[in-house]
């Protein structure tokens, strides 16, 4: 089962610990690149894409941690994979709760929140 994951570079040793659990759980997992190596955010969005959109790829988990005091945060380019997931019809998945401002396509798209708790993707493996 692989998984890719998706979050605010502001949140990114969230995003690294996310995956640690993960992996230790046996999946296969994927952070943005630009979290280990600096790019430009164009070849960093393509690159990313590029792993969402790819065969094996079975989910995309947004890490929508609190950002600047906001609750479930999900910035642009999240968005954006998000977006990208669902049109590749993977299953998209966010750490937390839905981000309100975004919570008809987030509903729409069948986004399923985890509510924290990372033991509710067992039923994927």
């Amino acid at each position: 089962m692989r998984i890719v994951l998706s979050g605010s570079s502001k949140v990114k040793e969230s995003v690294f610990e996310v995956a640690k659990e993960l992996e230790s759980k046996g999946y296969e997992v994927v952070v943005p690149r630009e979290f280990i190596v600096h790019m430009e955010k164009r070849e960093h969005s393509m690159r990313h894409f590029d792993e969402i959109c790819k065969d094996e790829t079975d989910i995309l988990l947004a890490v929508n941690e609190p950002k600047n005091g906001i609750e479930n945060y999900i910035g642009p380019n999240t968005f954006a994979e998000i977006a990208m997931a669902f049109y590749k019809q993977k299953k998209v998945y966010v750490l937390n709760d839905l981000y309100e401002p975004y919570l008809d396509e987030l509903k729409g798209w069948g986004v399923i929140p985890l509510k924290g708790d990372l033991n509710k993707l067992k039923n994927e493996k």
